[in-house]
């Protein structure tokens, strides 16, 4: 089960580098020759740091045949010179054309220290975006949308609050009030008004979003504000269930972290421009509470788009969401979901299909519950000829053809 994060209710040890011996300094002399006196059953000699003039080790004999063994400790000093031998080799390589790498201190190579240097820089430019949000019931995160004082955030976030308060980056705190919801794609959009002197989060094209791409999570997990979790897009295109009807369409699926207050954050690629809005994480049904790794985004397409309308309309006035005009409830009694109420003209009442009548298929997909409904009709498109099958009171099934209309605004 997926279950929203509703939002906080209100209330190494580092390694040391360095502090190795030095490492010897090559005598360059010439090898002696082997001697022919190992054969009379001498012991080798005991090891000595002058193998780092990389003398080689005498040559093995037959008198290996009385089963005497050569300890690790006795190796040491050679791979001690094997390694200085590699790095001289390596730190003459430039005059010949041979790749040399320069290693950070602490270890980080060229290729990590760049990268890291871009996490750092990232993070920089996207904390001012994201804002703190107080309900009367919680916290949670918002995402600065435009310089006029709004803010997208999750519908959830916001639900049944009569007060409303957004805390910046910088610690400069705003009532705010609401400008729109519309709960179906679980968004929502805030205003503190304009004067504020406030920097815009970039939007990405969330179509051009590709598995492996790695993201940052930016919001205040449990009122821990201007928080960071990394992590990459594990998936994308998920439809999950949030319950309650609440289905989320080509949800972006990523393993960073998506704590209690990261709702309605911004969850941004390494140019910093926001991909999603995290909204949910999956729930462990065996182990209890979270499943880690697990979360999900709303692709920043669909943010744009529905907070796009309510910031100029005031509502949503196109939906995209296919419907069929009907509002049903759970069958206690047989498969499917019963039929409450109809909605006059619309793609039910214009198929033949009543109150009463238990839906059991929607495109030739079983339903079961109103979730199930609800992810069924999230996939498809409005204006789709569908077939629908119904079991009537009496105990009849009938298919019927139903062309969907658009889910209303709100």
């Amino acid at each position: 089960m997926l279950r929203p994060w509703p939002g906080r209710r209100a209330d190494g040890d580092p390694r040391r580098v360095g502090h190795e011996p030095p490492l010897p300094r090559f005598a360059h002399r010439p090898p002696p020759a082997p001697s022919r006196t190992l054969a009379t059953h001498r012991p080798p000699p005991a090891p000595s740091r002058t193998l780092a003039t990389h003398r080689p080790q005498p040559a093995p004999s037959r008198t290996l045949a009385t089963h005497r063994r050569t300890s690790l400790l006795s190796l040491w000093p050679g791979l001690v010179a094997a390694l200085a031998l590699a790095l001289a080799l390596a730190s003459c390589g430039a005059a010949d054309g041979t790749r040399t790498v320069t290693v950070r201190a602490g270890g980080t190579s060229p290729g990590g220290a760049a990268l890291e240097d871009q996490f750092v820089s990232v993070v920089a430019r996207v904390q001012p975006e994201v804002a703190q949000i107080q309900t009367d019931s919680g916290l949670g995160s918002g995402v600065i949308y435009d310089s006029a004082g709004d803010i997208v955030t999750n519908a959830h976030v916001i639900e049944g609050a009569s007060n409303l308060e957004v805390t910046l980056a910088d610690g400069r705190r705003y009532p705010a009030r609401l400008v729109g919801a519309y709960a179906p794609d679980d968004l929502a959009v805030i205003s503190i008004g304009p004067g504020h002197n406030l920097r815009p989060a970039p939007f990405a094209d969330s179509s051009r979003v590709q598995v492996g791409d790695i993201v940052l999570a930016a919001g205040n997990p449990l009122g821990l504000q201007s928080s960071i979790t990394d992590g990459i897009v594990s998936a994308i295109g998920r439809t999950v269930s949030e319950g309650n009807g609440v289905v989320l369409p080509n949800a972006i699926q990523t393993s960073a972290p998506i704590n209690p207050g990261n709702s309605g954050g911004a969850l941004v690629d390494l140019d910093g421009q926001v991909i999603g809005i995290p909204t949910l994480a999956a729930s462990n049904p065996q182990a209890g509470g979270t499943a880690a790794g697990i979360g999900f985004a709303i692709p920043s397409n669909i943010v744009t788009d529905i907070a796009g309308q309510i910031v100029r309309d005031g509502r949503v006035v196109n939906s995209h969401r296919a419907a069929l005009g009907v509002s049903i409830a759970d069958n206690l009694y047989q498969p499917g979901v019963v039929i409450a109420a109809v909605q006059a003209g619309g793609p039910a009442e214009r198929s033949g299909l009543a109150v009463g009548d238990s839906i059991t298929s929607v495109a030739g997909h079983t339903v079961t519950s109103a979730d199930e409904l609800a992810t069924v009709l999230a996939a498809l498109r409005p204006g789709q000829r569908v077939q629908v099958t119904i079991t009537r009171p009496d105990g009849t099934s009938v298919t019927r053809d139903v062309t969907l209309d658009e889910l209303p605004g709100g």
